[in-house]
């Protein structure tokens, strides 16, 4: 069953993976991920298909990845092959889940060629906070979970689609990240993928000063942002192939969309992509926040990520009446991450349904 069943969201969900061995905690997550696995892989084939990617090119992304990834991070890879051995699934297929940014940027369909459209706000007046959507093709609403994974050098708690080793969360040091792509003319698929890079981030780093080392020094081949959250600061880390760049918080807040900020690393940002619902959500949270100061509680965050009919962007997504496969974008859950408690709550759907005070909420502590 979807996780929006067929009334009120219903709670994801939650993987608990504990070794010191990387190949270990990779073969946990393929026990317990079970079939659920297979039922992502075809639907992200059929997506790749839809965007105009030959299965042959997916397989050749996917091992380029595997071999970028096992340069950069052993360990990462070790992860990957457990959890392909456990599952009983080709190792490729599993890369290709984790290299599912990367292998759409290469998309010519019709359809399929939008990688997604979150929006994030982080609050840095106090000890930093900070709120997301996911927004995601609603058919993969029954293939993402939550995890604790312990025995890396950092335990973390977070979200993450089936096969995939990491999304959004927060570690024990308080180090959380939430994650905005972004699409630029240079983008390919033979880097080490940016949900692994995250995933090393969280496993790894206990500092901000660590986090941007990893992020600036990865290997990426595709454009992202990603925000990281410390209990002492906070900055969005925007990168393409060509390079990094860090943005730092305005008026105590850090707010992003699907666009580049930083007006260097955009130019040759691909046209279309998001244009112009990024700009418009990004437009509609700054008039937002121009009414007060940004509060210093997470959940208080949430509405800020609210939208409804009428609104000039979509910052909770929904899929439009008869639209298929590749093309039904809708808000899959609602995160906020609070570095000082190093907590994050989860809500599976839009931020519509998580400030309904009966909405079931899954609160994780990192540790």
């Amino acid at each position: 069953m979807s996780l929006h069943g067929l009334g009120r969201p219903l709670a994801p969900q939650l993987l608990s993976i504990d070794s010191t061995d990387a190949y270990e905690r990779g073969r946990q997550r393929g026990l317990r991920l079970g079939d659920s696995l297979e039922t992502g892989i075809g639907i992200y084939q059929r997506l790749f298909a839809g965007a105009g990617i030959d299965l042959r090119v997916v397989q050749a992304n996917a091992e380029s990845a595997i071999i970028a990834t096992e340069a950069w991070s052993p360990a990462l890879a070790a992860e990957l092959r457990g959890t392909a051995d456990a599952s009983g699934q080709q190792l490729w297929k599993i890369a290709a889940l984790n290299a599912r940014t990367e292998i759409l940027s290469g998309a010519s369909g019709a359809s399929g060629t939008k990688p997604g459209e979150c929006s994030t706000i982080v609050s840095t007046r106090a000890s930093p906070v900070g709120a997301q959507t996911w927004d995601w093709h609603d058919e993969l609403a029954g293939c993402w979970h939550l995890q604790h994974v312990q025995g890396a050098p950092h335990s973390f708690v977070g979200l993450t689609e089936h096969g995939i080793l990491s999304k959004i969360g927060i570690n024990d040091a308080g180090v959380g990240i939430m994650l905005n792509i972004l699409g630029h003319q240079s983008d390919r698929a033979d880097g080490v993928p940016v949900h692994l890079v995250g995933a090393r981030v969280l496993a790894e780093a206990g500092t901000l000063e660590e986090a941007l080392q990893i992020l600036q020094t990865a290997p990426v081949s595709t454009s992202s942002a990603i925000t990281v959250l410390t209990p002492d600061a906070a900055v969005t880390v925007e990168l393409n192939p060509t390079g990094s760049q860090v943005v730092q918080p305005r008026n105590g807040m850090l707010l992003h969309t699907n666009h580049f900020l930083d007006g260097g690393l955009g130019q040759g940002e691909k046209p279309g992509l998001y244009d112009p619902d990024s700009q418009l959500r990004l437009g509609m949270l700054l008039e937002r926040t121009r009414v007060a100061p940004l509060p210093t509680v997470a959940a208080d965050l949430v509405p800020y990520l609210v939208s409804r009919p009428g609104d000039v962007a979509e910052l909770c997504c929904v899929p439009a009446p008869g639209a298929t496969l590749g093309d039904r974008w809708a808000t899959l859950a609602t995160i906020t991450l609070d570095a000082a408690a190093r907590t994050m709550t989860v809500s599976a759907g839009s931020p519509l349904a998580a400030v309904d005070e009966n909405a079931p909420v899954t609160t994780l502590v990192a540790g």
